[in-house]
């Protein structure tokens, strides 16, 4: 099956790369034998004409599976031309936490209409999951949910299913729940199915499964899942009621937009840029970063210049400065990762971050050391200078230990004033080595050539 999908999207890009899009029956048929998500990967392969007479040859119920598997700048394109009863419709197929991801992009007014054209019922979905952070469990959360009462029977709960024929997707466990709707525990179908009809479900039911608060970020969700092999796990309030249930395909998202943001934020990039996104949109975007780039470069000058003078004097100055700062900023860059990927991980804390400030200290000092003695050798040796080799090796051990704490406290910091340490951390790191490494090898410089 799998081959046969590979085969599709082949044939697929080569009709569009060697035929402009070939048939229009031909591309159908095997758009159709695609999987949405495939689907979704092939429009995004493409220049935006391309995948708009694409998306023009899907099925309705192909085209509506396919927009959950885009990412924000792509499907936004296709949710402009479409209209209040296509989006509705859209309702109908999607599960309530795709969908709501899906409102979240249109404006207001649109929305508004949208949530006025649904029925009670599916209005009241929605507008729960609507309610919560996109990246809180409340957001990644389904409104469906199967429950049953402590006291039933397993034989009334296998009568219970009978009826309603069809269960949710990812279906592992009952949620088992009091009759104030509080969660008490989960019922898993593999004891349903292998235990006595006769017993109650409280005889058989986990009261230890875990439930996660409504307001949880989606990382510390994700982590959770991760931990603790979970399919699926139910999403409660602060007084335990339950709200809805998070499931191993939205953790599996969380995963992926996690990693591609540790990518590429760090270049300024946003996470559902589109490959193939208009000029102007991608010149408005990266301008912010590029400006901010130009702010820290200025700043990293202003200092040089404060040293104009010496550099004049001892021109290898200028030859060996870029060392010096390169050094620091893979050094600080090292830790800042390593902090970073620590806390996403749920290995630091208030108790452990002091031993990793020390552990760090001293990794930076002995590998300052080492890299400075061998420039210091290399540059006194070149130059023919034994006070310039002194120099830069100074200021190597002291900018390499400056941008180990730097990089080991940052996060902390950021997160403190509630800034993504992914995603500032990186410009204001650099920011601190290139300036401690001009400001103390050019003062050092100038101390000593005085």
């Amino acid at each position: 099956m799998a081959n046969t999908q590979e085969n599709s999207i082949d044939r697929i890009a080569h009709v569009v790369s060697t035929h402009g899009l070939g048939t229009a029956e031909e591309t159908k048929v095997l758009l159709a034998s695609m999987r949405p998500a495939e689907v979704a990967k092939l429009l995004e392969s493409n220049p935006p004409k391309v995948r708009h007479v694409l998306w023009e040859l899907l099925e309705d119920e192909s085209s509506i599976q396919t927009l959950q598997h885009l990412s924000e700048d792509v499907r936004g394109e296709f949710l402009e031309d479409m209209d209040t009863a296509q989006l509705v419709a859209v309702a109908d197929d999607l599960d309530t936490d795709d969908f709501a991801d899906i409102l979240q992009q249109l404006p207001k007014t649109i929305t508004d209409q949208v949530l006025s054209s649904l029925d009670a019922k599916d209005r009241a979905r929605v507008e729960a999951v609507l309610s919560y952070d996109e990246d809180s469990a409340g957001g990644l959360m389904n409104t469906d949910t199967i429950t049953v009462r402590p006291r039933h029977a397993l034989e009334m709960v296998f009568r219970y299913l009978r009826i309603r024929k069809d269960l949710p997707e990812t279906t592992d466990a009952l949620i088992v729940v009091n009759s104030r709707d509080e969660y008490v525990g989960m019922l898993p179908l593999s004891k349903l199915l292998t235990s006595d009809p006769t017993v109650t479900v409280r005889e058989v039911m986990d009261t230890s499964a875990t439930a996660i608060e409504v307001h949880t970020p989606d990382t510390e969700v994700a982590r959770i899942f991760s931990d603790q092999d979970l399919i699926s796990a139910p999403v409660i309030d602060i007084e335990g009621h339950l709200l809805g249930r998070i499931t191993i395909d939205d953790v599996v998202d969380v995963i992926i937009e996690d990693a591609d943001e540790a990518v590429l934020v760090r270049a300024g990039l946003d996470v559902d840029e589109d490959t193939f996104a208009p000029i102007g949109k991608s010149v408005r975007r990266r301008a912010v970063w590029l400006g901010i780039n130009l702010i820290t470069a200025f700043i990293a000058a202003a200092v040089i210049n404060l040293f104009e003078e010496t550099i004049v004097k001892v021109v290898a100055l200028a030859v060996l400065m870029p060392i010096v700062a390169s050094m620091g900023g893979i050094a600080g860059t090292q830790t800042l990762t390593l902090i970073i990927r620590g806390e996403a991980l749920g290995h630091i804390g208030r108790t452990n971050l002091l031993w990793l400030l020390n552990r760090e200290f001293v990794v930076a000092v002995l590998n300052g050391l080492l890299w400075a003695t061998l420039v210091a050798l290399t540059a006194a040796f070149a130059f023919q200078d034994i006070r310039l080799g002194g120099v830069i090796a100074t200021a190597m051990v002291i900018t390499i230990v400056v941008a180990a704490i730097s990089g080991s406290l940052l996060p902390s910091i950021l997160r403190r004033l509630n800034i993504d340490p992914a995603i500032a951390g990186g410009v204001i790191l650099t920011t601190i080595t290139d300036v401690t490494g001009f400001f103390v090898f050019l003062g050092l410089a100038t101390w000593v050539y005085a």
